[in-house]
């Protein structure tokens, strides 16, 4: 009994050993996922160390931004763990797996793979945001595939294709009277075999679960046949096929949780930590909102709560893939011609600038190093062996001062090659009255977000591809008070009030055409809904949904204007007080196309890691507020009931008198 208790033990502690070593070699295969790694390997640990535990499948969310490594994560798990032969991925659009005569449920593949019933396997859903069951408008959509996905991802047990046997028995019956009215010879009848064609065959192995070769059930007469589907018919407990200890990963995009970052699939221009610090604030909840537009209730119940959210890469992990693929065409390169070339830093740090669209993840990435870097190196090897280069050598590959060309040097030697970096050319922007223009507009509007938020923007750009302009990116607020609210009007009018300081009011353009549609919906909110402006009634109140009705604007429409009046005046005043970083920040955007927070954060004197200040010390008035409460109770309660020390003293007196 204990050397069976020792080999259990053995057994358990190797297998967590194990996850622990596939954990580690996770991470330095796929990079920026390191926490999502830990989770996921911590949510298949029982699943893998003690599979007798587990009753039903495990299911295992992933949700991300196309190109997170979703889907390779899964298949290296699978490798890695020895589950390949166990291992069943499906697309979950309905297409993709629809080519032959592919099984149109789920339990069709799972029988035509290494799984077997009753025993661990992988599965993976992918895609499944494609799987949808309800429309944009809430209504329902036909699925004719994959119908018993919601069985399975209840608990793993699945019922027989019974409409299968309905139409084989149909099959039977034509065949039969076909050969009744054909028959010439009385014995020519009994003499016939149904010869089944090798799928309907299949699917009826898979369906009565089986064991007979596949040639000999296709020499099965209609009789056998029926026996056979009778028989299962009369046997229930056979029925049911056990796929209750599967770790299935469910895996997708949902557009409408990522809804700030899924759709700018052409923004270059803000930086991969922008991208991920919205990404890393999606929690449980924005899941369930978001699959609750595309499934049903009970639907989104079967998923479970284990839903893990992939944020969109950081800066540092493009860094990463970026030294990582350049390093591999080195290495290959070096064992083909045996000379090594070291790509340079600087190279790296354009090819980051010209290939990360943060949106899409890295398969944009990986076709632009390809684009930059693969024709270079083979050109610059073969350079290199011309001028008798030998792998003692040291072979640079970088980028020259125009950036418009990457330099092959070792030795004396050097030769350039032309390179499109495509994003440079629409970033420049060569008229210096527009770089002019736009700076100052941009420094307005940041400079006045960090004097009155207390918070530098997370980045100033004038230098952009994806649109004809410039930015500022600011830190979204979770609540506001009146001030802030007043704050962001003045704000918003930042850079028209900056163009009206430096170039004059007949100078400013229509460039803030956008910011006094946003100051004026400000203004709005601030006086006809949030009560800011000395009236507390609103102008849309109805009592039918989604029928506002308009009860009194023209009177609102003054106090707007005025306040809009108002927050300009204060915009002008707050950059003549700042002149000096005003002028720093327009500088730094005429040179340099940008302005770190860091830098701005510096030059105003504020923390660089600051949170924006957006609320009142509520938590400090409060406790203010109940101190004053308490020590007015205390007085109310001495004057209404005086202490009993008071009227022994008063009563003592009395006595002496």
């Amino acid at each position: 009994m204990n050397t069976i208790n020792n080999e259990i033990h053995a057994q358990i502690a190797e297998r967590s050993v194990r996850l622990g070593e596939v954990a580690a070699e996770l991470k330095t295969e796929l990079f920026g996922i390191d926490p999502i790694i830990d989770r996921v390997i911590e949510s298949l640990r029982a699943w893998y160390v003690m599979p007798e535990l587990i009753k039903r499948p495990v299911i295992v969310c992933l949700w991300g931004l196309t190109g997170t490594g979703k889907t390779q994560l899964t298949r290296l798990i699978a490798q890695k763990l020895c589950f390949y032969d166990r291992f069943v991925e499906v697309q979950m659009d309905g297409f993709s797996n629809s080519t032959g005569y592919k099984p149109s449920t789920i339990s069709g593949m799972l029988a035509e793979s290494g799984i077997e019933k009753g025993a661990p396997g992988i599965l993976v859903l992918d895609e499944f945001q494609r799987y949808r069951t309800l429309d944009k408008g809430g209504d329902d959509v036909k699925v004719e595939r994959y119908q018993d996905v919601w069985t399975l991802l209840s608990d793993g047990r699945l019922a027989p294709a019974l409409s299968f046997m309905s139409d084989m028995e149909y099959s039977l019956g034509r065949t039969q009277y076909d050969q009744e009215r054909e028959k010439t010879d009385a014995d020519e009848v009994s003499k016939f075999k149904l010869h089944l064609s090798p799928y309907d065959a299949r699917d009826l192995k898979q369906t009565l679960k089986l064991q007979e070769p596949l040639l000999d059930i296709m020499r099965w007469t209609s009789d056998e046949i029926q026996a056979r589907m009778q028989a299962f018919q009369n046997s229930p407990e056979a029925w049911e096929t056990d796929y209750s200890k599967l770790l299935i990963f469910v895996a997708g995009n949902l557009d409408e949780m990522y809804r700030q970052t899924a759709a700018r699939v052409e923004d270059c221009d803000t930086d991969a930590d922008i991208f991920h610090a919205l990404t890393q604030k999606l929690s449980l909840i924005d899941v369930k909102k978001a699959l609750s537009k595309r499934f049903k209730p009970e639907q989104i119940a079967r998923l479970g709560n284990n839903h893990v959210i992939y944020p969109s890469f950081n800066r540092a992990t493009y860094q990463r893939l970026i030294a990582n693929m350049c390093e591999a065409y080195v290495r290959d390169l070096a064992e083909s011609s045996q000379l090594r070339f070291e790509i340079d830093a600087a190279l790296q740090d354009e090819i980051y600038a010209n290939a990360v669209f943060p949106a899409q993840g890295t398969r944009p990435l990986f076709s632009s190093i390809h684009a930059i870097v693969s024709a270079p190196l083979v050109n610059a090897t073969l350079w290199a062996i011309e001028q008798g280069a030998t792998p003692a050598d040291d072979l640079r590959l970088s980028l020259g001062a125009d950036k418009r060309h990457l330099l092959a040097q070792f030795g004396p030697h050097s030769k350039a090659y032309t390179v499109n970096f495509e994003l440079n050319r629409l970033k420049q922007r060569a008229n210096p009255d527009f770089r002019a223009l736009l700076a100052v507009h941009e420094a307005g509007h940041g400079l006045l977000y960090g004097v009155l938020f207390g918070h530098a923007p997370q980045e100033i750009k004038i230098n952009v591809a994806s649109f004809d302009g410039g930015y500022n990116s600011y830190m979204s607020l979770r609540s506001e008070s009146r001030r802030n609210c007043l704050d962001a009007i003045c704000v918003s009018l930042g850079g028209r009030a900056a163009e009206a300081l430096v170039f004059g009011e007949e100078a400013c353009t229509t460039g803030a055409e956008q910011d006094l549609k946003q100051a004026t919906a400000e203004a709005a909110q601030f006086v006809r809904h949030c009560g800011f402006a000395g009236r507390l009634s609103r102008t849309d109140v109805t009592h039918e949904m989604d029928d506002d009705v308009n009860t009194d604007i023209r009177p609102t429409n003054e106090a707007i204007e005025a306040l809009l009046q108002t927050q300009y005046a204060r915009a002008m005043q707050l950059l003549q007080d700042h002149g000096a970083v005003f002028l720093r920040i327009t500088h730094a955007l005429t040179e340099h196309g940008e302005v770190s927070k860091h830098a701005l954060a510096q030059w105003l004197g504020l923390p660089a890691m600051a949170e924006p200040s957006v609320l009142e010390p509520y938590a400090d008035h409060l406790a203010a507020f109940a101190q004053q409460q308490a020590a007015m109770g205390k007085l109310e309660r001495k004057l209404r009931n005086p202490q009993p020390a008071q009227e022994v003293s008063l009563c003592a007196s009395a006595s002496k008198l």
